[in-house]
Order: C-alpha cells, then structure tokens, then sequence
C-alpha cells in the first residue's frame, strides 16, 4: 500500500481555533485527515510498545506558529515517517498503527458508530447483505459474510475482499484489495458513488489449493461462479473445442470438472488490469498486464502496431517500488499552469533479471499500479509460507488457537440462503455460457497463444528471489 501527504488544510475545530490538517492519502485516495498532535500521539505510543530503537524518526514540535514553508517541510517529514512505519514488518502490521488508520478514517468521514446493512457482491450477480457495524474492520466483515454464506472457519483465509468499481462496458476494474487497516462500509461510503462495489474473491495463487476449497459445497459454489466470471469477461482463453466442453460440463452440472478443465485454460487464476502503459520493450508501449501464475504478463501493443507478449516471473524480480507523482489538471482555461487541482500519477517499476549478467528496470503506468505491486507481494508472501511448509489452511488453524479468529453467537446462528444457484434475475445470467466465450483472443488483441514473440532470454529463467527458485514453485 502507498501511503503519501500530499496536501494539507486548514480547518477549525469546535472551539473556533483553526490547525493544519494532514491529509493522507492511500492508493492517491484520501484515507483520513490528522492533525500533527494526533500523530505525535501514535509515535509516543509506539515509542512506548516498541522502544526508542525502532521507531522512525519523528519532525520535532515547534514553539512559534509554523510559515507556510515550515508546514510543507513538516508534511514531508509526517509522510515520510507514515511510509516508514508502515514498511516496517513489526509497525506497519500492528494492532496500535492499523487501529489509529480506522479510528482516524471515521472521524474524517464523520460516520457515528450505529448497525448498518452492507452489501457484498459474489460474480453471479448475486448479493449479500451483512448486518455489521460501521467501526468494523475488513476482518469482521469478511467473518460476516462467511458465516452468512456458511463458509467453514478453515476456508475463510482462501477469500478476500476487494473494492471494485464498475464500468460502462459492463467490465469491471479492481482498485485494491481492503486492508486491515480500513473500515469497509467506510470506505465505500466515502466515495459516494454507486459504480463500486466490494466484491468477495479468492485470495490466493497457487491452484493447488482449489481443492481445499472444492471439498467444501460453498466454497465450490464460489470458486465455480468466479470461474465462470472470468471466462465471461474474457480473462481466462477459450477456444471452440474447450467452450464445448465447459458447456456440456455446465449442462451436467459438473462443477468440479469445469473448475478443473478451466484450470488447464491459459490465465486461469489471473487477475487482469485494464490497458495503461510501459516502457518495455519500448517507451510509450500500450499494454494490458495480468498478473497470476507467480508471473505479470504483458500484452504489448508496440509503436509499429505489432502485438507482443511475454511473462515476468516473480521469482527473478530483484525488487519493485510504487512512486506517484502530482500532474497538473487544466481547468478549462488556456493556461494548465493555472489550475490548482492535480492528478496522482503512479508507476510500478520492478528490476527484473533480463539473463544471466543483465538487471533491467521495467516501469508500467497505470492507476492500478499499487493494486499490481500487492499482487506481487502476496505472490512473494505465498511463496514463502509454501517454502517453509506452512499453508492457508495451517495459518487459520493458528489463528483460531491464537483465539483471534472467533465469530460471534449472533454471527453462528446466520443460517446460509440458497448459494449461488439462483442468480440476481435483474442480472444477464452468467451459469451458462454465453457465445461471448467462441472467441480465443483477449479482447482487443492478438489471438496468438504463444510468446514466442519475444525472446525466452527476456521473459524466463531460473533466477532466485529471496531463497526462492523457480524450483521451488
């Protein structure tokens, strides 16, 4: 997650005395607005849990009231301290940091502590309302819904949840996954817009671990209706033969074979971005990235119209940032420099072991570039939980005994409605399959299924990451 301050305010409090307000920004979306007393307050705390040698640095208070220059320095050093704290693997995961983000996101959106009903999305149209609090984290409200859905306490860690906005097309666009430090209705409330929604998904990688999840009636039903979603948009490639297969395994109301047939399908598993910008093989390449299979895969579009695509393997990244920078937005009149409203541009570059001696760096631009950069991450972190001989489900088991995974008696007693078997009926059904599915081609690119394109040196290897080694995979 990309945490900035980019701006600051200056508001007044009840009594009438105005202050300067931080306003960060997670993904270049406002997430809350702190004054710097309040976060002089976290780092005392976390000075006080954690010790003097842990904690960054933190800007100094000042006696005499701050110029305009002295609060823009001070922002800076606000941001690079909330950067700092948040990358540190103990302070960023922290109950007391993670607690004071959604404390402070309620205040700013000013939403009062009540019971409200919230409406998570499942991709057969259908949706789920969950009776929770609006001071609830992502983890309450993911428990909710599984326990509405009758989900097993052990299956829960395979789904997450994902705030997605909707588009004309009838596509979708995912933003981010919800964290933990947010309050989900908060969140949506917030952007006051009826084009997103928070969509329930599976959170994992490794296809490995779909049986855990077909072994269980809800957890198949899910894992189904995603599947059949994903071909239906396009992201997953089918050729004639295999949609009469998928058809014909519909019909029979085979869902296990369906998954499993699906798992053989090119970009089975993988999530995709919409169309943004790259710099490889060349500067100003259009290209639609997915990310899946431990790899990002690009489908380039090159300057000389010809189309090319090749595979990144997390395992030879040496590294990867997300920088965002402001970008002025003319407001009409002849001169841009005179508008005063800005854009977040965000770039995800990542070092990448081209062959054996050459490291290169790759950048793509794109508003989803944060969304990239926690795929990546959670490849990496399932990667390693794989490596040590850990699994989702041993992780849940761990958290159960550790008793922070525990639903509430009025939770337990949500009985399950019908799952999945009957679609919104406002909503084109999506448990058959549509023509749509003849195609063998990404929408809006080549119908090649090979990436012989490019050479193998540019896009494969045996590099490590971390320890891990495409062995390892």
């Amino acid at each position: 997650m990309h945490f900035s301050i980019p701006e600051t305010e200056v508001r007044s409090d009840e009594n009438g005395s105005t202050y300067v307000a931080y306003n960060i920004h997670v993904n270049g979306v406002l997430h809350c607005r702190v004054r710097y007393s309040q976060l002089l307050g976290l780092h005392e705390q976390i000075k006080k849990e954690y010790g003097n040698n842990v904690v960054p640095a933190f800007p100094p208070k000042k006696i005499f009231t701050l110029t305009p220059a002295e609060v823009d320095q001070r922002r800076e050093q606000l941001e690079k301290y909330m950067q700092a704290v948040r990358q540190d693997p103990i302070l960023g995961s922290s109950e007391m940091f993670n607690s004071f983000l959604r404390k402070a996101q309620q205040e700013t959106q000013q939403i009062p502590t009540e019971e409200v009903q919230l409406e998570i999305y499942l991709f057969n149209g259908q949706k789920v309302k969950v009776n929770i609090l609006t001071s609830d984290q992502t983890e309450d409200v993911l428990e909710a819904v599984a326990s509405k859905l009758d989900l097993p306490d052990e299956l829960v860690g395979y789904f997450s949840l994902f705030l997605v906005q909707e588009r004309g097309d009838g596509g979708c666009t995912y933003v981010r996954k919800l964290q933990e430090f947010e309050l989900p209705y908060v969140s949506i409330t917030s952007l006051h817009s009826p084009d997103y929604r928070i969509v329930l998904r599976k959170s994992y990688w490794d296809t490995s671990y779909d049986s855990d999840v077909m072994d269980d009636r809800v957890g198949l039903n899910l894992l189904y209706a995603q599947t059949v979603s994903d071909i239906e948009r396009g992201w997953i490639l089918v050729n004639k033969e295999q949609h009469r297969q998928l058809k014909s395994l519909q019909e029979k109301g085979s869902k296990k074979e369906f998954i499993r047939l699906a798992q053989t399908l090119k970009y089975y598993g993988y999530i995709k971005f919409d169309p943004c910008i790259t710099d490889f093989p060349e500067k100003g390449c259009h290209v639609i990235v997915g990310a899946g299979n431990n790899e990002l895969n690009f489908h380039v579009k090159l300057p000389s119209d010809q189309m090319k695509e090749g595979s990144f393997k997390v395992t030879r990244m040496r590294c990867w940032r997300v920088t965002s920078s402001q970008v002025p937005v003319a407001n009409g009149t002849a001169n841009p420099s005179s508008s005063s409203k800005c854009d977040v541009k965000l770039e995800l570059a990542f070092e990448y072991l081209m062959s054996k001696d050459r490291l290169q760096w790759v950048t793509i631009t794109s508003p989803q570039a944060i969304m990239m950069s926690i795929c990546l991450q959670s490849m990496v972190d399932e990667l390693m939980v794989k490596k040590s001989g850990g699994s989702i489900k041993k992780q849940m088991q761990k958290k159960r005994l550790n008793g922070s995974f525990q639903r509430s008696d009025s939770q337990q007693a949500v009985k399950s409605p019908p799952l999945l078997d009957s679609p919104d009926p406002s909503r084109e059904q999506v448990v058959k399959l549509s023509t749509k599915l003849s195609s063998v081609s990404l929408r809006g690119l080549s119908s090649s299924n090979s990436a012989s394109d490019i050479s193998g040196n540019d896009f494969h290897g045996n590099y490590a990451f971390e320890g891990i080694g495409d062995d390892d995979l």
